[in-house]
């Protein structure tokens, strides 16, 4: 490639895979009917180079892994499906994403892949929603396919499509789903054809080797900047493993060698013995890192592979990111999340004017099943969220994805599908931890069931709560509890549990945790306390106790009052802590 691009057509190349790497999302939800694909965008696309690196996507790329198994058996019109996390080398997670990926030619020349992979909400296996809180191995976890063609030159293979389908208990949402998928990759595969022929096919492919090492340029430049050469370490801890074992240690060291930096998670604790264990591909585990680096220290770097010989990840075998089969993946969430949490630990350290606190650190997920009235199964599930974490630039989000692109399931799509009404949507009270920057809240929401049913719950944070930085204090933990039709008394139900027996007129209550709060809260403007204080985020209690905010019953806000007791609370407590982790001393430890 002579890589010797107009750097207004790179611009323009840019752009365009951008846009359809936005214009797959938008195909993808107009076709699925599930409302985890639909409503709630749990998936992810990305379009590649002929190498299978991702130039614009989300979760980075594992092709090449597909590839090496195929070989030169890949042909136009060849479209890829699987959900085998052992199988893919860890590409996709947990059973329940199904991965689509499309080979891209122009005039017979290949010059890239298109790829997505979404969230099924039923995958077989012997819980419905086929993520069993106390699994063992995947075994029980529903049907795993290792990467088959679905289409082959053009050519639908009915025999893979039916079985995929008759090992699930939503067999139409899947298909529609699975159809969505194809349709986003052949969506991209058109736009990069266009690209080619407006700009030529050359060009187009220097301009993503240009894409790639301007990124690559840019991400060295920020690890030299951001990434000590002596090793600073984090430790953080996910509560339990749905069987009854925990908390579970994960610990991350971060270091540079020149211009290498080194992600070691030497000392995270062995596999678990339940479904929280994350089988993280090495490339995906770059990405999580290198997307983190971008989004703290500068957004406005392109999002793609080229960084990733920059990046040495240490991922010790049989441990909680690195399990050995068959261990049990489903509920892997709860470790992926907290992933990031040590990351903002560890980064902090060195730069805590850029970090931010840990967050509501999992995806809690809801499903109720049953069969109504006419004797038809009905199938919810619903991703809920949390608290994002304060941050440099601001206070954290209340009841917020971590996801960008993540958004809440209507309520009026819930009640007009589902025998459900929502009784009430509301953020809570002091789960923010208090800081110059509030961390963002998390969420109470109450469902309550019009037919006889059974829920299933997947959360975390319920015991290690969120904790603050740069003096900004822990967050609010989750909890779910349950009211029986009836009755107004609170039932306390497990953070992680399967098939609850339900009856009409049963309420749930799916409280998720806050997030950590970022900087000295006895520096944070009184009138912005008092703002959180008169939109019910934060208690008049919690005003005086964290921030030294004197605050009447009738919400007027003493300012000589707030200002004796400031200088009083910042006498007695001396300078503020690095971290505030809310829990038992010594369980944490940054070094």
């Amino acid at each position: 490639m002579s890589k010797k691009v107009d750097p207004i057509v790179l611009d323009l190349i840019e752009n365009a895979l951008l846009n359809a790497r936005f214009e797959m999302d938008s195909v993808v939800v107009r076709v699925a009917l599930s409302p985890v694909i639909r409503e709630q965008h749990d998936e992810f696309p990305m379009i590649c180079d002929p190498a299978g690196r991702m130039i614009v996507g989300q979760f980075g790329s594992y092709i090449p892994a597909i590839v090496e198994e195929y070989g030169s058996d890949i042909h136009e019109g060849d479209i890829f499906v699987w959900n085998d996390p052992y199988a893919c080398k860890g590409s996709i997670s947990h059973n329940n994403d199904w991965c689509v990926m499309m080979p891209i030619f122009h005039e017979g020349v290949h010059v890239g892949f298109s790829s997505i992979f979404g969230h099924m909400v039923d995958v077989g296996g012997k819980v419905p929603g086929s993520m069993p809180s106390d699994a063992r191995t995947i075994w029980e976890e529903g049907l795993r396919v290792p990467p088959v063609k679905i289409y082959e030159k053009g050519v639908l293979n009915e025999g893979v499509l039916k079985v995929m389908l008759n090992n699930t208990r939503t067999p139409d949402m899947n298909r529609a789903d699975l159809m969505a998928l194809v349709a986003g990759c052949r969506t991209a595969a058109q736009r990069v054809r266009e690209t080619c022929d407006r700009f030529g096919r050359e060009t187009y492919l220097d301009a993503c080797g240009l894409l790639l090492d301007r990124t690559r340029e840019a991400m060295r430049v920020l690890i030299n900047q951001y990434i000590p050469e002596e090793p600073v370490s984090f430790t953080d801890y996910v509560d339990d493993d749905g069987v009854g074992n925990g908390p579970f240690k994960m610990k991350l060291s971060i270091y540079r060698r020149g211009d290498t930096a080194v992600f070691d998670w030497t000392g995270t604790d062995d596999q678990a013995e339940g479904p929280i264990n994350f089988h993280i591909h090495e490339g995906l585990c770059k990405l999580f890192f290198g997307v983190y680096m971008i989004m703290a220290f500068d957004p406005k770097i392109m999002f793609n592979e080229g960084f990733y010989d920059l990046f040495e990840i240490v991922l010790p075998e049989g441990s909680l990111l690195n399990p050995k089969f068959p261990a049990a993946l489903s509920n892997r969430l709860n470790t992926h999340t907290r992933f990031f949490d040590c990351q903002a630990g560890a980064l902090g350290q060195r730069a805590p004017h850029l970090s931010m606190a840990a967050g509501y650190g999992t995806s809690p997920h809801f499903i109720f099943t049953g069969q109504d009235s006419n004797g038809k199964y009905f199938q919810l599930m619903e991703l809920l969220f949390g608290g994002v974490p304060g941050r440099p630039r601001g206070d954290g989000l209340d009841g917020h994805a971590w996801w960008p692109l993540f958004s809440a399931t209507p309520i009026e799509y819930i009640e007009n599908y589902y025998p459900v009404i929502v009784d009430s949507y509301r953020p809570v009270k002091d789960a923010g931890g208090a800081g110059l920057h509030r961390g963002g809240a998390g969420i109470e929401k109450t469902y309550r069931v019009l037919e006889a049913g059974s829920i299933s719950i997947h959360d975390d944070r319920e015991v290690v709560p969120p904790w603050g930085i740069n003096g900004g204090l822990h967050g609010g933990t989750s909890s779910k509890w349950i009211i029986r039709a009836g009755s107004e008394e609170r039932e306390r139900i497990p953070s992680k549990l399967d098939n609850l027996k339900v009856e009409p007129g049963d309420r749930i209550v799916f409280i998720t945790a806050g997030s950590g709060g970022w900087g000295d809260p006895l520096e944070r403007p009184a009138e912005k306390v008092l703002a959180d204080v008169q939109n019910d985020l934060v208690s008049r209690q919690k005003a005086e106790e964290d921030y030294g905010v004197i605050i009447s019953e009738t919400q007027v806000l003493d300012t000589s009052a707030t200002a004796r007791l400031r200088e009083k609370m910042k006498a007695e407590r001396g300078a503020p802590s690095d971290f505030d982790f809310g829990f038992i001393p010594g369980l944490h430890a940054a070094e």
